[in-house]
């Protein structure tokens, strides 16, 4: 305590000294902003961990709410809060009225209205922030001649920008969509296979094979009105046979058998990319340059590969385009069109003499087997390389500006690759994610190697994480009765009965109308407005348009459905579910009350949060 009161005067005297400091100070108290900040995230933080140790709503509540003493604590502390956040609001001119009980029905509308302050106090900040970051906020986007000028997204995570003449790469981030993309899923040769059944691999041709393909996959059924993997396992579920061979990876033995390539033995020597203006780039939408494509790659020793996916509108997702660069040479290969043939690119995809080149290969594999019937024998990772290098930071954008001095241009990173024809802005920034990636290649090997005092432990250790990589096998999500138990959880929601059961038949009535319209679950119903219709329960259909903003154009369709879901939720057996977890026996969760019984013969169990 002296030391403190001591500190203190001698703060006094040193401004009293120096009157000058206190004009010089950003804020009354705080000498620059960053003591400000600092000061406020540590109040934010405290008095967030304060909120945590409240006690939670059900049985350990109550129990508190029974003593005078705990609810006149809470009715002061709640008016002191509602009175600080009415002047927050009332500062920037938002609706401030919190107190007031006669404008305000109940705690809902307090929270539109927090909600509501939110949004126009964050908007100001983003705008003070732009234009202390020099940001032409009226400048308009440069966009490609016959589209729509894209709407920008504007929020908390893309808000710093810099200019384009500056030599600094834009931050802001862009989404390019187009209103009438023609549904390129209607023009796919194989109907899309959104059935609740295991995925099955697409591939009936095996090159580079050490064990050939097992019968059943390289004879189809004949003539089934159905998609053909759905048809494989509805011919094998008959038949019982190769069932294991079946959904095994078709280049297992391969990839357990891939000896160590001879050029990760020995030091690499980095070969320099050539510039973009100087490498020929061709775009691939025929068979016949798919082929040409593939005799060169079978020529190479390396070629790096990336892809574009888009899954907003989709259930699986559909790999629209993909990248092949070359020593000499640059491939975009649009994989829409061309999405039936490109099994054909496994000649030079799984030749364990030709190395493969990914940055960040997790979804990439997953993605070529369910799309293209695709498999990587031979892969380097360097997301894997930069990762062992402890490298600080790992993604393609640092690898590229450290070791190529290049400025990665990510404005339509979030573009809505289906359109068509491409745009050339988004075919440059496509066309970048590969054609560096082999001297970056080269760079971390020689990193690798020199780390590694001149042995090729290190290189090893990335070359076996990447086979592993090359191993994975692609999931269908598969709904089930207990499906949606793994959002509830995310989300540590605690429901009464009758909400639990609108979550769970809300949950199936998305996922059912996800796979028929081939949409993903997020368009049909974003997860937020689920919960939050499922909290309230609105009694009416309007009730439950108004817990969606902007309103998915299937909830406004099937409303109707919607609505009888919901009422069948509100007639169940109003009880709580508790909260005192117990332990999962069989995949449920038990809690003390085990289940909960309802008069139509059905159990309902505990949901561990």
């Amino acid at each position: 305590m002296d030391s403190s009161n001591s500190n203190k005067q001698n703060n006094n005297q040193s401004l009293n000294e120096d009157p000058a400091g206190v004009d010089n100070e950003f804020y009354p108290g705080f000498k620059d902003v960053d003591a400000f900040v600092k000061y406020g995230l540590g109040t934010v933080v405290a008095a967030t961990k304060a909120s945590a140790s409240l006690p939670q709503v059900g049985d350990e509540y109550d129990l508190y709410r029974s003593f005078p003493g705990f609810q006149e604590f809470c009715e002061t502390q709640g008016d002191g809060l509602l009175h600080c956040m009415s002047q927050i609001m009332h500062h920037h001119g938002c609706r401030a009225h919190m107190r007031d009980r006669n404008k305000l029905t109940g705690l809902e509308e307090r929270f539109d209205l927090v909600v509501d302050a939110n949004d126009v106090i964050l908007e100001k900040v983003g705008i003070l922030l732009d234009d202390a970051a020099g940001v032409n906020r009226s400048q308009q986007p440069v966009m490609p001649a016959g589209f729509q000028p894209p709407k920008i997204v504007v929020s908390s995570w893309n808000r710093k920008g810099g200019d384009s003449g500056s030599g600094r790469s834009s931050e802001t981030f862009r989404l390019l969509q187009a209103k009438n993309v023609t549904r390129p899923q209607l023009k796919f040769r194989e109907k899309v296979d959104n059935s609740n059944t295991p995925f099955t691999p697409k591939i009936i041709v095996k090159p580079n094979a050490r064990k050939p393909l097992p019968s059943c996959k390289s004879q189809r059924p004949e003539d089934l009105d159905v998609p053909a993997a759905l048809a494989d396992f509805i011919h094998q579920q008959r038949t019982q046979e190769h069932v294991e061979d079946m959904f095994a990876h078709p280049y297992q033995y391969e990839l357990d058998h891939l000896a160590l390539p001879e050029n990760l033995l020995s030091k690499p020597e980095p070969q320099m990319y050539k510039p973009l203006a100087e490498t020929k780039c061709s775009f691939i939408d025929n068979l016949e340059d798919l082929v040409a494509v593939n005799e060169k790659l079978t020529k190479t020793s390396e070629f790096a590969v990336d892809l574009e996916h888009h899954s907003y509108r989709s259930f699986l997702g559909i790999t629209c385009l993909m990248q092949i660069s070359t020593r000499d040479e640059d491939f975009i290969i649009d994989t829409l069109e061309l999405r039936s043939e490109l099994y054909i690119l496994n000649e030079a995809f799984t030749d364990p003499a030709i190395v493969k080149v990914f940055h960040g290969a997790d979804s990439d594999i997953e993605w070529l087997q369910k799309d293209l019937g695709l498999y990587i024998v031979n892969m380097f990772d360097t997301h894997q390389a930069s990762r062992t290098l402890n490298l600080g930071r790992h993604s393609l954008d640092h690898l590229l500006k450290l070791f190529c001095n290049v400025d990665s241009d990510k404005r339509y990173q979030l573009a809505d690759w289906r359109i068509r024809p491409l745009p050339d802005e988004m075919f440059q920034y496509a066309r970048a994610d590969t054609h560096y990636l082999l001297y970056v290649y080269d760079r971390l090997r020689v990193d690798l190697w020199e780390v590694g005092n001149g042995q090729p432990a290190l290189l090893q250790m990335v070359w076996h994480k990447s086979k592993d990589i090359s191993l994975k096998k692609y999931m269908k999500p598969l709904f089930t009765d207990d499906s949606y138990m793994d959002l509830l959880r995310k989300q540590k929601k605690a429901f009464n009965t009758q909400q639990l059961t609108a979550f769970r038949l809300l949950y199936g009535w998305r996922d059912k109308l996800a796979r028929q319209e081939d949409e993903s679950t997020g368009y049909v119903l974003p997860n937020h407005m689920m919960i939050k219709i499922s909290d309230i329960l609105p009694k009416e259909p309007q009730g439950i348009i108004a817990c969606c903003n902007p309103v998915p154009p299937l909830v406004r369709q099937q409303i109707n459905e919607l609505h009888i879901l919901v009422q069948q939720a509100r007639e169940m057996p109003l009880l709580k579910v508790r909260h005192a977890w117990g332990q999962c026996h069989g995949g449920h969760v038990v809690c003390p009350l085990r289940f909960i019984p309802f008069h139509f013969n059905q159990c309902f169990p505990c949901v561990c949060i």
